[in-house]
């Protein structure tokens, strides 16, 4: 079974522990009698599923198919670095089968996932990156290096990946419901078939581009740069406010790669990728690496690259 690991989490504020504590009470006798998640109960169950964040319910919803009922904790527009669940979030996990997580180092999971857990401890929790190779968060950004490395979070974004995730949801699902694990089967070979279509396609329209460089503000798309033979030039690290000296560097390094487009992510401030775009006199373009819809946005965000290094 794919079930994650519990790790020590910091506070995520005193209302927020507050309204951990009084759901926990709440469900506690709710669910005392619930049956394990070991296995759905009853044929016509659907497997009750909450995922941390917007591309992870693609995955499941595709290989889970009609018998599966989604939520998805951080909803579209919001941030992950950020987001604080809502009374019907938790009311919703403490109900769930099945919690699937990225497990990469989203600090939404890093705040929230062992409260969310003790909701319900039957719990199971698929880990979607097992078996993915994660990758350094952007080791030299602007001629420097991190003081501190971290993983990045976003390797859902290389459709490699997309494939593993789908298998590690699969897995879950079947040892919840094996009865239909056949159907599950099938639903995972054709999604599989997809995504290794759309990466013959994306590999296909960026074939011909000379110029592979391309700058988006916040730097969540190194594992598809990674997966396409591109370098992803990253305007700010860790989320934090460019300072007026990195924003000089990053102008100059603009320059100096003949970028002409700064692409931001809907969840975040473009205040400063503006700055950066009218000083290279060029524009902001949005590119959003949590939709749910992922093939389609992939190939949207394709276009919009190609575009961009053309």
């Amino acid at each position: 079974m794919c079930q994650g690991k519990k790790r020590p989490v910091g506070s995520a504020g005193a209302t927020a522990a507050g309204l951990i504590l009084l759901f926990s009470l709440c469900y506690s006798s709710l669910f005392a009698a619930a049956p394990s998640s070991d296995a759905v109960t009853g044929a016509a169950e659907n497997i009750r599923v909450v995922t941390s964040i917007e591309p992870l319910s693609f995955f499941v919803k595709r290989v889970g198919g009609d018998r599966v009922h989604v939520a998805v904790m951080v909803p579209p527009g919001a941030n992950p670095h950020s987001y604080e669940p809502r009374p019907a979030q938790m009311a919703e996990t403490a109900k769930a089968h099945l919690f699937v997580k990225a497990g990469s180092g989203i600090e939404f999971e890093l705040a929230w996932m062992n409260k969310l857990i003790a909701l319900r401890s039957t719990m199971t929790v698929c880990n979607a990156s097992q078996d993915v190779g994660l990758r350094e968060m952007s080791e030299r950004n602007h001629g420097h290096t991190h003081e501190h490395s971290r993983s990045d979070p976003h390797f859902w974004l290389s459709p490699d990946n997309a494939i593993l995730i789908a298998r590690n949801v699969e897995r879950s699902l079947v040892a919840l419901d094996p009865v239909h694990a056949d159907e599950y089967a099938e639903n995972l070979r054709k999604l599989e078939a997809q995504l290794i279509s759309l990466k013959r396609e994306i590999t296909r329209k960026l074939s011909g581009i000379k110029n592979r460089s391309f700058m988006v503000f916040h730097p969540a798309w190194g594992y598809y740069a990674a997966a396409f033979n591109l370098k992803q030039i990253a305007a700010e690290e860790e989320g934090k406010e460019l300072t007026p000296k990195k924003m000089q560097s990053v102008i100059r390094q603009a320059r100096a790669e003949g970028v002409r487009v700064v692409f931001v992510s809907p969840t975040f401030s473009t205040l400063q990728a503006e700055t950066i775009a009218r000083e290279i006199g060029g524009v902001t373009r949005p590119v959003d690496p949590l939709s749910g819809e992922y093939i389609a946005n992939l190939r949207q965000a394709t276009g919009a690259f190609v575009e961009s290094m053309r």
